[in-house]
């Protein structure tokens, strides 16, 4: 006889087992038995009308289009079936109601693996990368509101609150309309991951899902450019064909990492409990992080990477792996994805070695220059070339930290003797200098060690001088405007604008001492006609001999020119001004004043007025800029 209590509206949830307590052995299983029939009873009309192989079923139809309510139906008939499943397991494995039941169970199930393959091809759009990623703040149980429903709702015949919405209209919310399509397609997957996996058919579950999203990442990373790429391949590869392939990577990674798999790991995290989901995200996943990982290790080996114009690219790999790190960890946490945190971390440390082997050879291009310096002693190429290299090396301060801090202390290469700089080294000045701080004020120095050399080619004593105080103030001002200031330090700064001022206190000696000493130390003091003539003609002829050589030499800097000019003014124009004034009036009638008083001190300002503005004799060492210097302006 069965229990009058049982809901007999086929809509309704269907009986658990366990909701009967009967008083003894045999009462209580005669009840459960009938339980289980009236269970069986209520389940079969649900699941055979959905029924894929029934001839009336000319077009599909999905469970899930019109009303949630009946999917919830078929997802309780389906549990029930298992219930019945179990049941007759216990009594016998052959009995007739156990195949019954168990082929009843095959339709559903076939049904819902219908539906679960038919959600996940229709809903690509929906379920892409970033749609899933941007519902990351949502539980996995929130999802289960979907089929949530009062007992009103189950017994009306109105359409529920979880129903599909109905087509965009002209004007609506578009972006609205698609977060709920993709919400309710993540709720229809879990619903049938989760019954599925309860009736013991997870594995044909899994297999749909692993297939058609492992297939959708593919096709992802294909169409964003990504190619999976063997050391072997890339060594026979041209760097112009090599160069597009890295920016390409560089401009997906991070999409792919934050966007793509994440969003990955989200959808799985939802449709699937978390063991499971760990081993779906796993198998869908792990070829790709492999495949993303690799690229920039096998990047490293090539040693066409190895040269200074290749350092920023190597930097920019560097630092998308590095800026990562956080993601990588997080995302691939699992003890199983071990070996793809590993070709992270062994991808950042290759291309951290390769940084640190270009940073060698930039250091021995500089002292290895042998190009002649400019004839006019201004701003040399190398010095130029050097400062925006290493003001671009400051602006990845915090990668190029890491990358030479945790790199071996390598000894630094013997510099000649100087002949005219006194540079030194932070490491010197500094002994609490970061690793960092160091290395580019050793580079610096390297540099001046150079322009030391440079300057000892000129032939004349003053212009070594000036041509150092050029270079210097340049290397100062590179400095103090950009990160290699926070990086080096204010002391060295300081320090170094002293020598700027003490080069162009020797250049001055040297260039002018000789017509200063062509007048007599007290301009005003009694002299004899002969005399005055004779300071007149030495000062004529030192001067005409120090501008003729000093005219088309340089100073860029218009602050110090102004300066040294002002200099150079002050110091001969207040001894001649006094000296020509006392001695132009004695001598006016004097027909040959003019052959030894040829310049008046009006002259001699207009001439110092005109000198170090002219840029004469650049020297074009032909130096392959990097890009990223190219553009630089100097």
């Amino acid at each position: 006889m069965k229990d009058s209590t049982l809901p007999c509206n086929p809509s309704s949830p269907l009986p658990s087992i366990s909701s009967s307590t009967p008083p003894c052995a045999a009462d209580q299983e005669a009840l459960s038995e009938t339980m289980i029939e009236e269970s069986i009873s209520r389940a079969e009309p649900i699941i055979r009308k959905w029924d894929l192989g029934m001839g009336g079923l000319q077009k599909f139809s999905s469970l899930f289009v019109d009303d949630r309510r009946e999917a919830k139906s078929f997802f309780e008939a389906a549990t029930s079936l298992q219930q019945a499943i179990n049941y007759y397991l216990k009594q016998s494995a052959a009995s007739e109601e156990l195949i019954r039941v168990r082929k009843l169970m095959k339709v559903a199930m076939k049904r819902l693996e219908k539906e679960f393959h038919m959600i996940l091809s229709a809903n690509r759009k929906n379920l892409d990368s970033g749609s899933v990623s941007s519902r990351s703040s949502r539980t996995r149980s929130s999802f289960s509101e979907f089929f949530e429903f009062s007992e009103e709702e189950v017994n009306s015949t109105s359409p529920p609150r979880t129903s599909p919405p109905p087509p965009p209209t002209p004007g609506g919310n578009a972006k609205l309309d698609a977060e709920r399509a993709t919400e309710m397609a993540m709720a229809d997957l879990m619903g049938i991951a989760d019954c599925m996996i309860a009736c013991g058919y997870g594995r044909e579950c899994i297999r749909v899902y692993k297939s058609i999203r492992k297939s959708m990442v593919i096709e992802s990373l294909y169409h964003l450019g990504v190619e999976r790429l063997s050391h072997p391949q890339m060594k026979k590869m041209e760097w112009l064909v090599l160069e597009p392939k890295i920016k390409r990577w560089l401009r997906v990674v991070k999409f792919a990492v934050k966007t793509l798999l994440q969003g990955e790991k989200i959808l799985c995290e939802i449709v699937f409990s978390e063991k499971v989901a760990e081993s779906c995200f796993l198998d869908i996943s792990c070829d790709a992080a492999w495949n993303l990982f690799s690229f920039p290790e096998n990047v490293a080996k090539c040693k066409k990477l190895l040269s200074p114009e290749k350092m920023f690219i190597a930097l920019d790999i560097y630092e998308a792996v590095s800026d990562l790190s956080p993601e990588i960890e997080s995302l691939f946490a699992s003890k199983f994805f071990t070996s793809v945190r590993a070709q992270a971390t062994a991808a950042q440390a290759k291309m951290g070695e390769a940084v640190r082997t270009i940073l060698g050879q930039f250091e021995a291009a500089i002292q290895k220059d042998s190009s002649k310096s400019p004839v006019a002693g201004g701003v040399h190429p190398l010095t130029r070339y050097v400062m925006n290299y290493l003001v671009f090396l400051s602006d990845y301060s915090v990668h190029i930290s890491n990358i030479v801090k945790d790199g071996p202390v390598n000894p630094q290469t013997p510099l000649p003797e100087p002949q005219f700089s006194s540079l030194t080294a932070v490491s010197e000045e500094d002994p609490s200098a970061t690793p960092i701080s160091r290395r580019l004020a050793w580079l610096i120095l390297v540099l001046f060690s150079n322009l030391d050399s440079k300057a000892a080619q000129y032939n004349n004593a003053a212009l070594p001088y000036l041509f150092l105080a050029n270079n210097l103030n340049y290397v100062v001002y590179k400095v103090q405007n950009s990160n290699l200031g926070l990086l080096i330090g204010s002391n060295w700064i300081r320090k170094h604008e002293s020598k700027v001022k003490r080069y162009l206190a020797k250049y001055e000696k040297l260039g002018w001492s000789k017509i200063l000493s062509s007048l007599p130390e007290n301009p005003t003091g009694e002299i004899s006609p002969k005399e005055v003539k004779e300071c007149f003609k030495k000062f004529n002829s030192s001067f005409q001999e120090a501008y003729k050589k000093q005219c088309s030499w340089v100073i860029p800097d218009p602050k110090i020119r102004e300066s040294v000019k002002a200099s150079v003014s002050k110091r001969i124009l207040s001894s001649y001004l006094v000296f020509h004034q006392k001695h132009r009036g004695k001598h006016a009638k004097d027909c040959t004043v003019e052959s030894f008083i040829r310049y008046t001190p009006e002259d001699l300002e207009k001439y110092f007025s005109h000198m170090f503005s002219e840029a004469a004799g650049v020297v074009d060492n032909n130096f392959k800029f990097p890009k990223k210097v190219v553009n630089i302006h100097c």
